[in-house]
């Protein structure tokens, strides 16, 4: 099926309330665990579309000694982010800044670990964002990249959403089939990455609707 594009940015108060709310728990520290596995303990690590902070949150406590630049477009966002940064008391570990993934403002080779997670759907097209991961990354850093992928046809979609949590409000339910149409396939996926120059990258479908690619630091 043919790709259906959501906004870029998702920065209606509301809906980032609705995403906030959406109990992502088990996903988000599945993502923390592999994640930490990638880099060194003292790692500068960037996450990028980090939403409302839940995965840095996790990861710093994981790992208290990672520095974290957390970055994301949406201002209602990362206002809720802070407050989860906060109230988890990891304003020492976790930076938020208001950036375009597809525009970094940091310095070249900077970070040991670049991560995003569900961002690349969002995305009209995604290889700028991969080429700046690629600069700013550190010769031998590591990459943590996931997302979903985009099913065959609607009536797939439509049996995935059904299996979602039944406490998915009706807005949720939405704002997943529609991530799901703006997805990207993972053959699709495979080649942007391999326009954008990322070298040493395995790419594999790491769930029934999720693609993963991952290359491991060797700083």
């Amino acid at each position: 099926m043919e790709r259906i594009l959501e906004p870029e940015v998702m920065d209606d108060r509301e809906e980032a309330l609705e995403y906030d709310a959406m109990d992502f728990t088990e996903v988000n520290t599945n993502f923390a665990k592999e994640a930490v596995q990638l880099a060194s303990i003292n790692a500068r690590v960037l996450d990028v579309g980090t939403g409302t902070a839940r995965i840095p949150i996790i990861l710093s406590q994981l790992r208290p000694q990672w520095q974290i630049i957390a970055i994301d477009l949406a201002d209602s966002m990362l206002e809720i982010g802070q407050k989860n940064i906060l109230n988890a008391n990891c304003q020492e570990q976790i930076k938020l800044e208001k950036v375009d993934g597809k525009n970094l403002p940091y310095q070249s080779e900077q970070f040991d670990l670049v991560i995003s997670n569900s961002l690349i759907h969002h995305l009209e097209n995604p290889l700028p964002f991969l080429r700046e991961i690629k600069r700013v990354l550190k010769p031998n850093g590591g990459i943590f990249l996931r997302d979903l992928f985009r099913p065959d046809s609607e009536e797939i979609i439509q049996g995935m959403v059904r299996e979602i949590d039944p406490n998915f409000s009706p807005r949720q339910a939405q704002l997943f089939q529609d991530s799901l149409r703006a997805a990207f396939t993972l053959a699709e996926i495979a080649d942007l990455i391999q326009q954008s120059g990322l070298e040493n990258v395995k790419i594999y479908q790491s769930s029934e609707r999720h693609w993963t690619a991952i290359k491991t630091s060797k700083n």
